[in-house]
């Protein structure tokens, strides 16, 4: 399907300036201040002062004796003359004190340089790769997904598998008949004790994990399969190929509550906000929507609040920051290869960044300002950005094949990647927070082993 190329990878290394500090030693008398000053002229009289260093001294250097007469005249002349003055050259007003600089003690006064937040390190290899034969490989379908209580689930063909990543083990929750099947999207609810199961056939089906139960099957909104699917709470939307997207009530038995139509194509990306008043949407037709819950509530639930138009490539990357409950991360295909951030409040465009390939997927680090994009052709890399520079922090290679779906763990740290290679990869990608809870034990390296669809 879609491809595209890769850019060199390029790391940000982080500096740390540190000011120099000039200090000035203290004088501890005047004989050590040798600043010098420049005397004022006004005040000097320049003719008597060539005088006596020139004829002045002759009387001292070669004494003659002189009579008592002469030397009384020449006192008296001196005096009438203003000339009996010692010195010569004269400052007329008393030079300033040096001013200290520094204070002397400097003990209780040291600067301590500021150090720089040490590099995070991210490691270029996954921790460990599972099996995962019979994984779809299409762009427009949602296979994987982590639920909060620590399972995985992930949809193989028409069978779907949890993974519970605290102890490692595997169960198989279901699989459908050849025709209903295969599985074309799977969503944990909230609670992280039911999901959702969306079908080639336009159903969706309910089930509660716990009990390995199935509790309903959703029917009659779809004219074909459901690719897509995010939960509001009991509100669980879909997504379809005939373009429609439609809000479930999963409560009562008339479940469809409400049906957005602005895509004349396949809806390939869901997303509700965080504070679930709005809906992302990205489809096949190259656009993106964004819906107000509130509108909907007034009975005009078939009016976008925003129509983004600006992807020239199919859009199913789609995340919103959790740090700014306005900001939309979006991804475009093979055809597009760029991330775009969007003002959902205002539908500007704040950035675009061409990343060189097809963008299959965004998740953004829930403790540091970074986010995580899974590419297709040619590297099939996941590329690790911080936001808002763009910088690339780390490229994690691995998958030979492109890495279509991606899902994280309930504490954030770690990040799962199914890829069209057939494999189920786990990256630390995201490191351990200091505010995250105790991480959860190692698995299994092959929690597959003891199923014979999981090779």
């Amino acid at each position: 399907m879609d491809a595209g190329s890769m850019n060199t990878s390029s790391s940000l290394k982080a500096q740390s300036r540190f000011p120099l500090q000039q200090q000035f030693l203290p004088r501890t008398n005047s004989k050590e201040n040798l600043d010098r000053f420049i005397p004022n002229r006004s005040a000097m009289d320049m003719d008597y002062a060539r005088f006596m260093l020139t004829e002045g001294r002759k009387g001292k250097e070669n004494p003659t004796v002189n009579s008592p007469s002469r030397e009384a005249y020449r006192k008296q002349l001196a005096d009438s003359l203003n000339m009996n003055r010692t010195r010569i050259l004269a400052f007329k007003n008393k030079p300033p004190a040096p001013v200290e600089l520094m204070p002397q003690d400097h003990s209780h006064h040291h600067h301590q340089p500021k150090t720089a937040k040490p590099r995070r390190h991210i490691p270029q290899t996954s921790e460990r790769t599972l099996d995962a034969p019979d994984l779809v490989d299409d762009f427009y379908l949602n296979l994987l997904d982590w639920g909060s209580s620590n399972v995985l689930a992930i949809a193989l063909g028409s069978t779907v598998y949890l993974w519970d990543a605290s102890d490692g083990s595997t169960s198989e929750l279901v699989t459908v008949d050849d025709e209903d099947g295969p599985v074309t999207s799977v969503n944990w609810a909230p609670d992280g004790r039911h999901i959702a199961i969306g079908l080639n056939n336009s159903h969706v089906q309910l089930w509660d994990s716990a009990s390995n139960r199935q509790l309903r099957t959703l029917k009659g909104g779809h004219r074909s399969r459901v690719g897509s699917m995010a939960w509001n709470n009991h509100i669980l939307t879909t997504g379809g190929m005939d373009g429609q997207i439609i809000n479930n009530d999963v409560r009562i038995r008339s479940h469809i509550v409400e049906t957005y139509r602005g895509h004349t194509q396949e809806v390939c990306g869901l997303k509700w906000s965080a504070s679930g008043q709005q809906l992302a949407s990205g489809g096949n037709d190259n656009l993106i929507h964004i819906w107000d819950r509130s509108t909907a509530l007034s009975n005009s639930a078939t009016q976008w609040l925003h129509r983004l138009e600006d992807h020239t490539s199919a859009v199913k990357a789609l995340a919103w920051c959790p740090f700014q409950g306005n900001l939309l991360a979006s991804g475009g295909g093979g055809g597009d290869k760029s991330i775009k951030f969007w003002n959902t409040h205002t539908g500007a465009c704040l950035n675009s960044i061409d990343t060189g390939s097809q963008v299959c997927s965004l998740l953004w680090n829930k403790n540091e300002r970074e986010l995580l994009s899974s590419h297709g052709f040619t590297q099939n890399q996941l590329t690790v950005w911080k936001y808002p520079s763009m910088v690339k922090m780390a490229e994690l290679t691995g998958h030979t094949s492109r890495v279509l779906y991606m899902a994280q763990s309930p504490d954030g740290c770690t990040v799962a990647t199914a890829a069209g290679d057939e494999t189920l990869r786990f990256w630390n990608v995201f490191g351990v927070p200091e505010i995250a809870a105790k991480a959860a034990p190692k698995a299994n390296p092959e929690p597959f082993s003891h199923l014979n669809r999981i090779r």
